[in-house]
């Protein structure tokens, strides 16, 4: 929950944790630990009450005494910043932080001084922000609710001039019942283009794709399917970078090379091209864009190197991401051995809704060793809880090694123990997993 007074920014949450807890220092935001009636002093302004945030919440109940002025997050981003801007926005269930961070970066390395907000830590930009003066503000639209008094998805409030929709799979099972009621909020961002505007989606997950009709302006698709108005063929790992051809209505567009791994980033990158000649940008100025991007923080991210073992972290929970970061790893490090160390962590991966699609996951991807750490939110009844201990047995059963382990603790001795040098080791949260990637850094060197 953020509280303004006057310039000064102030919040409260539980266990504030790094990169985003870094950055927060660095931008001179006060961070207080834990929720208390007495943070909620006469002076604040106003303040923005979190979606994690609900009745019983000390200072939200302080806030409400008071008749305090309170808002959502995408209510306050909309007011302050999008009405005189051209808003685009990135949504969809996989890549859309990272997808906001490249379109944000190819339009302010061509030089149209963008404004951006994203989920994550931009490493181009040093942030999740960045206030331009530049027509374009590009926000990763979450498809996530707003707050207690408002259910419906954040990007329902960004005024989408340019709506990316790159693929729809069924998530957040704690605010969606089933897939129609996640269609339906994806519809309702669609209808809110304006005939000027442009819609731009993913051919490859037939889920978006079939929200296509119900555009009223322009609408181009991108993909590896040949049938995609964008579509990039010839993909090939070259010095780990990854090097493509892009076609445009049939025609050649260009050779692109981009730092990130996977078909699935390839897609991304697609999409950000796609938005990027849509506002105007030449294919030059697309490919030097793509080619300097410097990545997000928590996607496949390299957090160190100790005895020939390379450590990456990575915001993957859901079966898909899973699916695809893995893949990417195999491809890009060939005959390499692969560690898949996964938490469970989100309220939808700890359900035992995906029971079976992570156990497809793991299966397809066959990384070399998985470890399994115990569900996260142990709250749940057990007929609604992921069954860790089924997910080891089915996935031993199609002949990949895995492990359930205890803890952070556990894990990080069998990895020290066992891995060798060559070795990637590829820890998969959504939360901060107890510090996992730097005990097990440090762990490593002291063997």
């Amino acid at each position: 929950m953020l509280k303004a007074r006057g310039h000064d920014v102030q919040g409260s949450d539980h266990l504030v944790y790094p990169p985003m807890s870094d950055f927060l220092r660095g931008e001179s935001i006060r961070v207080l630990d834990g929720y208390r009636a007495d943070h909620i002093t006469p002076d604040i302004d106003i303040v923005i009450v979190g979606n994690a945030i609900s009745r019983g919440n000390p200072e939200l109940e302080e806030v409400l005494d008071r008749r305090m002025r309170f808002v959502s997050l995408p209510e306050a981003i909309r007011e302050e910043f999008l009405w005189e801007r051209r808003s685009i926005v990135i949504a969809g269930t996989h890549g859309k932080t990272t997808t906001t961070a490249l379109t944000g970066w190819v339009l302010t390395s061509a030089g149209r001084d963008p404004s951006l907000l994203v989920g994550g830590i931009a490493l181009n930009f040093g942030g999740s922000y960045r206030l331009g003066l530049g027509r374009d503000f590009v926000i990763e639209g979450d498809e996530y609710d707003s707050a207690f008094f408002d259910k419906t998805a954040k990007f329902l409030k960004y005024l989408p001039d340019f709506a990316v929709i790159g693929n729809l799979e069924y998530d957040h099972a704690d605010i969606y019942p089933d897939m129609e009621a996640l269609r339906v909020a994806f519809r309702r961002l669609l209808v809110l283009v304006p005939r000027h505007g442009r819609v731009i989606i993913g051919a490859d997950s037939p889920e978006a794709a079939g929200l296509a009709s119900l555009a009223h302006c322009p609408v181009e698709t991108f993909g590896l399917d040949g049938r995609a108005d964008w579509r990039a063929a010839e993909i090939v790992p070259v010095d780990g970078r990854v090097r493509f051809d892009v076609w445009r209505g049939g025609e050649p567009f260009g050779q692109f090379s981009s730092p990130l791994h996977g078909a699935h980033n390839v897609r991304n990158a697609l999409a950000a091209i796609a938005v990027g000649a849509a506002a105007g940008l030449t294919a030059d100025e697309l490919r030097v864009g793509l080619a300097s991007f410097e990545g997000v923080r928590r996607r496949l991210e390299v957090r160190g190197e100790v005895r020939g073992v390379t450590v990456f972290d990575d915001f993957a929970h859901h079966p898909t991401a899973i699916l695809e970061t893995l893949r990417a790893v195999r491809w890009s490090y060939p005959g390499r051995r692969i560690w898949a160390i996964f938490e469970p962590r989100s309220a939808t991966s700890c359900r035992r809704i995906f029971q079976d699609d992570f156990a497809r996951a793991f299966i397809e991807s066959r990384p070399d060793e998985i470890v399994l750490a115990p569900v996260f939110r142990g709250q749940l009844p057990e007929s609604e809880r992921l069954s860790i201990g089924e997910l080891v047995r089915e996935v031993t059963r199609a002949g990949v090694r895995a492990r359930e382990m205890s803890g952070v603790d556990e894990i990080v001795e069998a990895i020290a123990r066992e891995a060798g040098e060559g070795d990637l080791v590829v820890i998969m949260s959504n939360g901060g997993f107890d510090g996992i990637h730097d005990k097990l850094l440090m762990r490593l060197r002291a063997v």
